[in-house]
C-alpha cells in the first residue's frame, strides 16, 4: 500500500501520507503498518489509542507525559481539521523549544508522528473535528505534564479564533517552569 514519510523542520517529527485508494465506492487507506513505519525509522510499539471530540476553537495542549510513562504519538484527525503542533521539550536537544505545525484534516489524511520528548497541542479549525491518536505508554495520570499553549518563549503561530480552552489547559506553567526531559 505505502506511505510517504517526510522529515519535519523538527527532524524526530514526521509527518505521514498515506496512499488512498478511491473508486466510486468511497476509499480506502491503510492508518498504519509496522513493516513500512520500521523501515522509516518508527519502531515504537503503539500500546493505547484515544479519540477526542472537539469544536470550533478548542485548543487541547501543549500535552505530554514524564518519564517513565513518556508517550510517543502518531495524530490523525479522522473529522474535519485541525491546526496540529509539536514542540521539542527535550533539555539536551539542538532544537529545544522549538515547534512545527501541520494543518491535519478529514482530506488529506495526513498523520503526524511525535517521539517522546515532544508536547502535543491542537486547535480545531472546523466546525467540530476527531482526533484519533495512537501512543507508545499508556495515561498515566501521574506523569501527565503540560506546557502553556501561548508561551511567548516557544512563539507557536496558532491560527486566528476564539481560543476554547480546559481549566487544565489554563493553568500549564512556561517551558521554562515545566518538569520536563
Amino acid at each position: 500500500m505505502g506511505f510517504t514519510f517526510e522529515k519535519t523542520d523538527l527532524p524526530d517529527v514526521i509527518l505521514i501520507t498515506p496512499r488512498v485508494f478511491k473508486d466510486d465506492r468511497g476509499y480506502f487507506f491503510e492508518t498504519y503498518k509496522k513493516s513500512d513505519f520500521v523501515a522509516n525509522g518508527i519502531a515504537e510499539e503503539f500500546v493505547q489509542e484515544n479519540r477526542s471530540f472537539s469544536i470550533k476553537g478548542v485548543l487541547r495542549g501543549l500535552h505530554y507525559q514524564i518519564h517513565p510513562h513518556a508517550q510517543g504519538k502518531l495524530v490523525a484527525c479522522a473529522s474535519g481539521s485541525i491546526f496540529d503542533v509539536a514542540v521539542d521539550i527535550r533539555r539536551d536537544s539542538p532544537h529545544f523549544g522549538q515547534w512545527v505545525g501541520f494543518n491535519l484534516t478529514e482530506e488529506n489524511r495526513n498523520m503526524l508522528y511525535l517521539p517522546p520528548g515532544f508536547a502535543h497541542g491542537f486547535y480545531t479549525l472546523s466546525d467540530s473535528a476527531q482526533v484519533v491518536y495512537k501512543v507508545t505508554a499508556e495515561y498515566a495520570p501521574h506523569h501527565e505534564a503540560g506546557i502553556m499553549w501561548n508561551d511567548p518563549e516557544i512563539g507557536i503561530e496558532w491560527p486566528a479564533g476564539r481560543v476554547v480552552l480546559s481549566g487544565r489547559d489554563e493553568e500549564h506553567p512556561g517551558l521554562r517552569e515545566a518538569k520536563l526531559f
